[in-house]
């Protein structure tokens, strides 16, 4: 009974211990200085895959999991850390050492001191819990980089879209837990992001390329290199993706309200 009603607590924590966190991860990212892959492959890993599996894990009877039992802040920062570690071995030659991130830890984790073993151990757990599954082709990230790099190609305006307003835009989707339903869809949250930020960096006098259309249209064309290979293309209506722009819109001004 005391340890059903402790997982119960635990599960219940982990909305509220989510934002702060997904903050923690991205404020490591920029401290480490990893490419924009890294921190986009670790937030899809962490944020998507990761923390939305853990619960059924804190009231396991395995040893192993010793790192989930109890949830804590300091465990998920621990777990945070390990995310990009992990995306760093995938997506750079020279990932960060074990004593970096150690170091690192040591600074940026205030509540609890990790070893050297706990990292090491942190990322099995991470893996297991994942499935070995660590493939991050098909991040949102790498869709809106392909988008906006073809709409530069086909516009002059597409020069005026502010890459890192793109990034700040998805850095304040991963933030609540009731936005990243926009990460589901890849392709269609890239498309979404890029026209919410083209409203918000292009100046409105130079709105006169039907952006819409456009990336509707591009969607489409990734989508079928996506699943060319099952033969399978997702239609998606124009206003789907004004819907699913305007809600963006709306998420990151009242964010900065």
């Amino acid at each position: 009974m005391v340890g059903r009603r402790r997982a119960t607590m635990e599960s219940e924590m982990l909305p509220v211990l989510r934002s702060s966190v997904v903050k923690f991860l991205i404020q490591s990212a920029h401290d480490l200085e990893v490419p924009p892959i890294v921190k986009y492959s670790a937030l899809s890993l962490f944020a998507d895959r990761f923390y939305s599996s853990i619960s059924g894990f804190t009231s396991s009877n395995d040893s192993s999991y010793w790192l989930l039992q109890p949830i804590t802040e300091s465990n998920l920062q621990l777990f945070a850390l390990v995310s990009l570690w992990i995306s760093s071995k995938l997506h750079t030659s020279h990932p960060p050492s074990i004593k970096l991130l150690k170091a690192f830890g040591d600074k940026m984790i205030k509540e609890q001191h990790f070893m050297t073993r706990d990292f090491l151990d942190a990322e099995v757990i991470f893996m297991r819990i994942l499935n070995f599954e660590i493939g991050t082709a098909n991040i949102t990230f790498i869709f809106l980089e392909e988008l906006l790099n073809q709409f530069k190609e086909v516009a002059k305006v597409g020069e005026l879209v502010n890459w890192e307003a793109c990034m700040d835009v998805m850095d304040l989707l991963y933030e609540k837990e009731e936005t990243t339903v926009f990460y589901r869809s890849p392709c269609s949250s890239a498309a979404a992001i890029l026209i919410a930020s083209y409203l918000i960096t292009v100046p409105v006098q130079e709105w006169e390329f039907p952006i819409v259309p456009w990336v509707v249209a591009m969607r489409s064309n990734l989508m079928e290199h996506l699943f060319e290979s099952i033969h399978f293309v997702t239609a998606f209506k124009e206003d789907d993706i004004v819907k699913q722009a305007r809600d963006i819109l709306l998420h990151v001004l009242e964010t900065d309200c």
